[in-house]
């Protein structure tokens, strides 16, 4: 379906994107993750043909895209500001782009219903747009955007700008009509929790290169170096070395871990220590491998847990509260360590 492929962007000098390759199969959703700055937004503008690229291609099932101007790549774009029409209502904003095409009025009307009725906004078809609540007005873009039945959709930041129970609301919309309409789609984000919702496969981006991918649950069990665990805030992370023993001597303790690296005696890793699976044990082990000692330093109730904080900034999931100042021995799982490179 869509092809990118070594794609290089630069501004004042500086190189924004690095040979960024991907692709996009029929049906799928892309999340492009990664901080501000990291090149996400623009990889996306390059690939609508709103912006170029210095070097690379963008190809539609085998057609180059690079001479092709954006109102003619057959593409969707949903922004956070959504970009509606205020003098016009509901209707007239989804018809917009389907009057460019010179469609017939009754197909017109035809498609417009039949959009409207996918994002639950059938009867708000003649309500103006600012009469409308935020999730509303994204509702409307997303109709816009569907109503030409785009070869791809894309979504840069869409709900960056709602509050936190209308932003899970409408993830579960849009990841139903997304599965449901069987477009393919390219969505950037800077939130984990979206990606990892409404994603079929993560582009983790760092500094205009993607140096993560793969599907939601394969990222989070492997995130593959200690940046992205730290980005991911999938656990604490260490920094040790490897002894003789092929133990790992870290600030916090000796631990064994089962890591498929190479590594000798001496050599400088990280250490991934995930904040579950773990056990509070009687006594302070001082020393005993496998074994981590600590000082509460704060206990924050979690949903159906607490997150402990240790006075050595390391935090761990309990399911009971320690008293803050107590001295506590928490027994960590195998599966709770991992090396990363």
């Amino acid at each position: 379906m869509l092809e990118v492929s070594n794609l290089y962007k630069s501004y004042d000098g500086s190189l924004l994107l690095r040979g960024i390759s991907f692709s996009v199969a029929a049906g799928e959703t892309v999340c492009l993750l990664g901080a501000s700055g990291s090149g996400k937004s623009t990889l996306l503008r390059i690939i609508a043909g709103l912006e170029s690229a210095e070097q690379g291609e963008v190809c539609w099932e085998g057609r180059h895209l690079g001479a092709v101007p954006a109102h003619r790549r057959g593409f969707g774009l949903v922004f956070q500001d959504y970009a509606l029409f205020p003098h016009m209502d509901v209707a007239e904003n989804v018809a917009f782009g389907l009057k460019m095409l010179g469609l017939p009025g009754t197909e017109t009307e035809s498609r417009v219903n039949s959009v409207l009725e996918k994002v639950n906004l059938t009867e708000f078809s003649h309500r103006r747009v600012t009469d409308l609540s935020r999730g509303e007005q994204q509702r409307v873009a997303l109709a816009r955007a569907l109503a030409p039945n785009p070869h791809l959709l894309m979504f840069d930041e869409p709900l960056g700008a709602l509050d936190r129970s209308l932003r899970a609301q409408l993830m579960e919309e849009l990841r139903d009509i997304l599965r449901t309409s069987g477009v393919p789609a390219i969505y950037v984000t800077h939130d984990q929790e979206e990606a990892f919702n409404l994603a079929d496969r993560i582009l983790l981006l760092h500094n205009g290169e993607i140096v993560r991918q793969g599907r939601p649950a394969e990222v989070w069990a492997e995130p593959g170096s200690a940046w992205v665990a730290r980005f991911l805030d999938v656990g604490n992370i260490l920094e040790g070395s490897v002894r003789a023993d092929g133990a790992i001597e870290t600030p916090v303790g000796v631990f064994g871990v089962a890591c498929g690296h190479k590594h000798y005696s001496g050599d400088k890793i990280s250490l991934l220590i995930r904040p579950t699976g773990v056990q509070k044990v009687l006594g302070a082990g001082i020393g005993m491998r496998g074994l981590l000692n600590g000082v509460v330093a704060d206990v924050i109730f979690h949903q159906d847990r607490f997150k402990v904080v240790l006075a050595n900034h390391l935090y761990f999931y309990l399911p009971e509260a320690p008293k803050i100042g107590q001295e506590i021995s928490l027994q960590l799982a195998p599966t709770a360590l991992q090396c990363l490179p």
